[in-house]
Order: structure tokens, then sequence, then C-alpha cells
């Protein structure tokens, strides 16, 4: 058990990992001041541009990947629950990281890391989802929550998962909807920005 305890604090710390930042950092800039303030691959794409935005991306990716898929054969935990725990600890880690006086971005490319070691279908219809929604919206933030919705539905329409993967699913399309709730009041007040709109403007559309 000890050794689970430690693996859910790597997993975390792991997750905590502001590759957003330390890359807006290289850049002379500090994306916590800039475009949205979110340390997230999508901000990176806003001031950046998708040539810092993409590797930032896939860093995230995998830093929700690696603990969910790696740590259970560590420590020789055999229910499935436990990537549930260490994927999980990642995806806190990211939105809240100690390196950044825990602030973080939004989660949903940490989550979608997870999502693929744990249920490669589920992430397949989310990534799909993403995809089709961000062609038709150019929002980011809308495609994000229509993919994080999308994701337990798949869970138990398609996949028949069990309880707690069903519920970690939902647990994870409420968080990533409750990080996006400042996108939502942009939306409602149709303000918030599209895929192609670089703001580097002073906080102020936090």
């Amino acid at each position: 058990m000890i050794s689970a305890v430690l693996l859910v604090l790597a997993a975390y710390s792991a997750g905590a990992i502001p590759a957003s930042h330390w890359t807006g950092l290289l850049h002379g800039k500090d994306l916590r001041t800039l475009g949205s303030c979110n340390l997230g691959a999508t901000n990176v794409q806003r001031v950046l541009g998708w040539r810092a935005a993409i590797p930032v991306g896939l860093f995230d990716v995998f830093k929700g990947f690696a603990p969910a898929w790696w740590f259970p054969q560590l420590d020789g935990q055999t229910a499935s629950w436990w990537a549930i725990v260490y994927g999980g600890a990642a995806i806190v880690g990211h939105c809240f990281s100690f390196w950044v006086r825990f602030r973080g971005g939004k989660g949903v490319a940490t989550s979608a890391g997870v999502l693929i070691a744990v249920a490669p279908l589920a992430a397949a219809v989310g990534a799909g989802t993403w995809l089709i929604v961000l062609l038709i919206s150019r929002k980011v933030s809308v495609a994000s929550m229509a993919a994080a919705v999308s994701v337990p539905v798949a869970g138990f329409v398609a996949m028949r998962a069990d309880s707690a993967l069903l519920t970690f699913l939902v647990l994870m399309a409420l968080f990533v909807v409750w990080a996006h709730r400042s996108n939502i009041r942009r939306l409602l007040a149709r303000e918030e920005p599209g895929i192609h709109d670089v703001r580097e403007a002073d906080g102020e559309n936090k």
C-alpha cells in the first residue's frame, strides 16, 4: 500500500509538470498573464502558435497516459481502478500544479491520455467528437466540452463499462465542463475567441 501511495504522489507530480508555462518562458512570455491566462496547449496555440502548441499538447497527453498505463504494472496492483486512481492524480496535478502556485490547465489533453490507457474506445469517440465539433464551431472550448460529454456516453453504450470506470468517466466529464465555466460565460456573451484568434491580452479573458 505504501508503494501505491508513493505512486499516486508520483502521478500527481508527473501531471504537475507545467509544459505550457515553461514553453512560454522560453519565448519570453508568461502565459498566466496572456490570452486566456490558462496553462494549457490551447493558450499556447493562441499566444505562440501551433509549432509551440503541438509538442505541449502531446506532452500533456503523455503525462496522463504514462501513470495510468505504467504505474499499475510497477506495484503489481491487479484491480483496474488503480489505473483510474493514478490517471486521476495526474489530471489533478495538471490542473493544480505546485510549480505554478496550484494553477494549471483545464485537463483536456491529460484526461485524453488517461482515457487512451483505460478506455481506448471512449478516447476514440471523444477524439472524433472533438474534431467534428471543432471544425463546425471553430472553438476549442466547445469541442472540448462536447468531447468530454461524449466519453461517458460511449462508455455506457459501446463499452458497457463497469461501475468504477463509468463513474470516473462521468466525473471527468463534469470536471472538464466545470473547468470551462469561464468559457461558457464568454460563449453566452458571444465573446469566446475562435481557433484562429490570437489574444495576448492582459488577462481580461481569464
